[in-house]
């Protein structure tokens, strides 16, 4: 693959669990530096894509390209190089709570680099105030808001510079003000860093304020993808049915 290609290319991946076909020959390219967001209906197969992107699952059929080399066979120290390249925020953010905020920000550091005590203080106080936590390293996530929490783990996920971002729902469980912090977050930190985003979504509103392509899920495969003023002007019925977020329509509810 040229450099200059997908920095992450899924070529007719199919995986079944048991006698449910989850992805179905699924082909997706997602370009280097820009904000991806995966919709569909809850279950469709979204978080499985994640999983086959970092390696934590292998697909039944096809092949996982990321930043041009091909992940679905790899295992052991090679595997763990890849997973380098990302970060990652789960819907609830994931924190430990036997840590400070401090410490779970600082985790990854101290886990994958051999980054001095000043060091690791230095870069995690850094991300930390770039999602609006600073000063707040000693707190427990206990104490921490659901909004706050989100932040914490995007710096958690920022903290050693990926070049690509998975972001699992990071506006599920957000009132509206909240969500529309965490969007323009993520905006400011891509531009910031120049990640690659990969964003699971359900929120089509919030959606729109990240996205510079989306990509629909439906049955298995990428039904439809473009721009957000793409698929607005769409006429496509399962396209429509879900971003105006109606009852009747080609999708079984």
């Amino acid at each position: 693959m040229s450099s200059s290609g997908p920095i992450i290319r899924m070529e007719e991946v199919s995986k079944r669990f048991g006698a449910q076909t989850v992805l179905d020959s699924l082909d997706l390219e997602i370009e280097p530096r820009q904000t991806t967001v995966i919709m569909g209906l809850s279950g469709a197969g979204k978080s499985v894509m994640l999983k086959h992107m970092i390696g934590l699952l292998k697909p039944d059929a096809g092949k996982v390209w990321v930043d041009g080399e091909d992940v679905t066979g790899l295992a052991g120290e090679e595997l763990y190089r890849i997973r380098l390249k990302f970060g990652f925020l789960f819907q609830d953010g994931a924190l430990l709570d036997s840590m400070s905020l401090f410490d779970n920000v600082a985790l990854p550091l101290r886990e994958h680099t051999r980054q001095s005590a000043a060091e690791v203080q230095a870069r995690v106080e850094e991300v930390l105030a770039q999602v609006g936590l600073q000063g707040m390293g000693h707190k427990a996530p206990s104490e921490l808001s659901g909004g706050m929490r989100k932040r914490a783990g995007l710096a958690r996920a920022m903290v050693l510079r990926p070049r690509i971002l998975l972001l699992d729902e990071p506006s599920s469980g957000l009132d509206p003000v909240m969500t529309d912090v965490i969007m323009a977050l993520i905006n400011d930190l891509q531009s910031e860093y120049h990640t690659t985003n990969v964003v699971i979504s359900h929120d089509v509103e919030a959606t729109y304020k990240i996205a510079d392509r989306i990509a629909v899920l439906y049955r298995g495969k990428i039904h439809l993808s473009g721009t957000a003023d793409e698929l607005k002007a769409s006429r496509d019925p399962v396209v429509r049915q879900f971003l105006d977020g109606q009852r009747a329509g080609p999708i079984a509810v």
